[in-house]
């Protein structure tokens, strides 16, 4: 039997077990659009973070197989105390995450204490903990508009997508000075010089990015910025044949199979999360099989980052 062939049977068994499995163990698996596109297709939801926090919060599964990093894990955990959820390589960090302890937070808050907290999802649960209202990129501009009549405002832990933020609302914030390390290679210069090479492409731009807030950018009328599904969405909705992608390189293929016709450009080569690559089918099903990495939240802790994250979701 060739190579191919023994490939493909490995494929077919490994496949077949992992079905076996999810359905005897009742177990849901989440995946984030920056995971590896056969483990996306494996996955029971595929989406960004606010999408995948919903998921967690409703789903009846007694195992959840989190195909992302650790903080989402974390935040299914908060979210589903009765559920196992397990993570497939607990290598699986975050730069964003990692920019910013419960301990800074905390300290933060103390010299600055009559601010509002809001935290972006991509953090720890005890960063969580310290913080009054979570935000992703796909609503992030209306949480800051519902707290800012009545709040002064601290923003952790994505500078970019604070000061984004700051310049489509016109609401001061002060900012924790972290960033995604892959979003952050995407400046002013590097989009600038890719949207004069493709001078007709639509330009889809993650908030997260370093470039976002620049104000030819930004009011540029090529130029859409959102989360990732709101890219997703632009994509399908846009007339433009070709798209200049500005963001982790795994959004594409979700992006491509919703516009099979489009071509799709991505902004840099070095537009790869390395922790958002551990998830592979292999160790998917290892740990399914096994129980093991799991996650898990101590109660007390839960308790108090799940009302950061219930306001979040009560916004939208």
């Amino acid at each position: 039997m060739s190579n191919t062939k023994l490939q493909a049977t490995s494929q077919k068994h490994l496949l077949d077990e992992l079905n076996e499995l999810r359905h005897s163990k009742h177990a849901i698996l989440l995946g984030h659009y920056y995971a590896n596109p056969d483990v996306q297709e494996v996955c029971d939801y595929v989406g960004d973070s606010l999408g995948l926090s919903r998921e967690a919060a409703k789903s009846d599964a007694d195992i959840i197989v989190f195909c992302g990093v650790h903080f989402m894990a974390e935040t299914a955990s908060i979210l589903a105390q009765d559920k196992k959820v397990l993570l497939p390589a607990l290598e699986a960090k975050c730069s964003l995450a990692d920019g910013i302890t419960g301990a800074q937070l905390a300290a933060w808050r103390e010299a600055n204490p009559d601010y509002f907290v809001i935290s972006y999802v991509n953090t720890t649960a005890e960063v969580k903990a310290y913080t009054d209202c979570c935000c992703t990129s796909s609503n992030a501009l209306q949480v800051v508009k519902y707290y800012a009549p009545d709040h002064r405002l601290l923003f952790a832990p994505d500078r970019n997508l604070g000061r984004y933020i700051q310049l489509q609302t016109g609401i001061p914030m002060k900012l924790w000075d972290g960033a995604c390390h892959v979003h952050n290679e995407f400046t002013t210069a590097v989009i600038k010089a890719q949207m004069r090479k493709y001078p007709k492409a639509r330009v889809l731009i993650h908030p997260e990015s370093a470039g976002a807030s620049d104000d030819e950018i930004r009011n540029d009328a090529r130029v859409f910025i959102s989360s990732t599904t709101g890219m997703i969405n632009e994509a399908k909705r846009c007339s433009e044949p070709q798209l200049l992608v500005v963001t982790e390189e795994g959004v594409l293929y979700k992006m491509q199979q919703t516009v099979p016709e489009k071509e799709l450009i991505l902004v840099a080569p070095t537009a790869q999360c390395e922790h958002m690559k551990h998830a592979t089918l292999v160790n998917v099903l290892e740990c399914l099989r096994e129980e093991k990495n799991e996650v898990r939240v101590e109660a007390e802790l839960a308790q108090s980052a799940r009302i950061s994250i219930e306001r979040m979701l009560a916004i939208g």
